[in-house]
């Protein structure tokens, strides 16, 4: 059957979309070049890559926590084996159910995002991130990746992208869909997961063509905002300076008086990346992390000092309510060296190179899109993630992909990948 003649999943096209070979070629630019392994059946890199990491992550997770003999290797086992059976179930589907229903996901992402702010939101440490849901504490946040991520992906392969202003009505759509639960995952505060949205709503725009005049515009406005936000934390060191106090002992007041949106405690994440001192001079807070995770990469050495021997995390100077989530990467850093942390890079850098070679594959406009979205929250993850260990970026809570703690994380991660084998798995049906 040709490809000719067939819309995004199958259908004819309406106008305004894109046939298999449109996407392909329009594609090209970002995706070519990309065959590796099979290119029929169902993709086992992928598997072989997230089984790698998960196994890796029980480990370390085990080693984090076995000065004080915690159990959460053993909830972590049990929520890779729950997220295997969601991977499979989303793999075999064929996703053009998602297509079909994308309004009632994305919406379905929005009411569970709301809950937080019902009796069932769990606060802590003065953010509503959680629902107290029975036997778990789910993270929301999660989900409305996901819900937005195929809405998003769904209007895009529905509208045709061209000049900016021929674009504005899909750009108005595309701007109250993303604005919607960023505003929502803003407001508990989390401010790391709201980050993730924007690397992914660019990338989409790009593969679908949009003017290059849009991402020019948007390169100002970001650099713009940088700026603002550069001008606020010089203003917030020269107040903490001036009042002789460390921000601990003056938290919330100055952001009273800052007219941009931004907690005081996410200023001194910033800062503390930039100017420890200034923020914790007595090293006993939010530099205490951030000092004790450059500490054990930096003594690991190139092979480590081997599984359960690292000092940072065995002798508590990482804390145990992080050493197994946010700063696992530390953990395996420390113990397995040099080695062991390039080895966790390759395993991800695989992972993303292969899911861009299934992309490639798609034939379909809707499968190219959701591929290279989850690829984009993926990378992400992992470049916040490990930066945040060796201070390249502020400590933003953004766990590591299968590595890190977490129920509802390792879930989502299953269900995003799933997504991608999804899209590789039914491809055939549109030859």
């Amino acid at each position: 059957m040709s490809l000719r003649g067939t819309g995004p999943l199958g259908r004819a096209p309406a106008e305004g979309r894109l046939d298999g070979r449109e996407v392909l070629e329009r594609g090209r630019p970002v995706l070519s070049g990309i065959r590796l392994f099979t290119k029929t059946g169902t993709d086992w890199v992928s598997p072989i890559c997230m089984l790698a990491l998960a196994i890796l992550g029980v480990v370390f997770i085990y080693s984090a926590q076995n000065f004080n003999h915690a159990s959460f290797w053993i909830k972590q086992l049990v929520w890779i084996g729950l997220g295997t059976g969601v991977y499979c179930i989303v793999a075999w589907l064929d996703y053009s159910v998602w297509f079909r229903y994308s309004h009632i996901v994305y919406l379905a992402g929005l009411v569970v995002l709301l809950l937080l702010w019902t009796p069932l939101g769990m606060e802590r440490e003065g953010s509503r991130r959680w629902l107290d849901l029975p036997g778990i504490a789910y993270q929301p946040s999660e989900g409305a990746k996901i819900s937005t991520l195929i809405m998003l992906s769904a209007t895009l392969a529905r509208e045709r992208l061209g000049t900016v202003r021929e674009s504005l009505k899909a750009l108005g759509k595309i701007g109250i869909i993303v604005g919607i639960p960023i505003i929502l995952i803003f407001l508990q505060p989390d401010l790391g997961s709201a980050l993730v949205f924007g690397p992914m709503i660019f990338s989409l725009l790009y593969v679908s063509k949009l003017s290059q005049r849009f991402f020019v515009v948007v390169l100002v406005l970001f650099l713009g905002v940088i700026t603002v936000i550069g001008t606020d934390i010089y203003r917030y060191h020269q107040f903490l300076k001036d009042s002789g106090n460390d921000a601990h002992s003056v938290v919330g007041e100055y952001q009273k008086t800052s007219w941009i949106p931004l907690r005081d405690y996410q200023r001194n994440r910033i800062l503390g990346m930039i100017s420890p001192e200034s923020v914790d001079p007595r090293g006993i807070g939010i530099s205490w992390n951030y000092r004790q995770s450059l500490q054990a990469v930096g003594t690991g050495g190139p092979f480590g000092k081997g599984w359960t021997k690292g000092d940072q995390a065995q002798l508590g100077y990482l804390p145990r309510s992080v050493a197994h989530n946010d700063f696992i990467f530390a953990v395996l850093a420390e113990e397995m060296g040099f080695a062991g942390a390039s080895l966790v890079v390759g395993i991800f850098t695989v992972l993303l190179i292969n899911n861009l070679r299934m992309a490639a594959q798609a034939r379909d406009r809707f499968g190219l899109l959701l591929i290279v979205g989850v690829s984009v929250i993926f990378m992400m993850h992992v470049f916040v993630n490990i930066g945040m260990t060796i201070g390249l970026t502020p400590i933003t809570g953004l766990p590591l992909p299968f590595v890190s703690y977490g129920g509802s994380f390792i879930l989502s991660c299953c269900i995003l990948q799933g997504l991608v084998q999804s899209v590789y798995r039914h491809r055939r049906s549109f030859a």
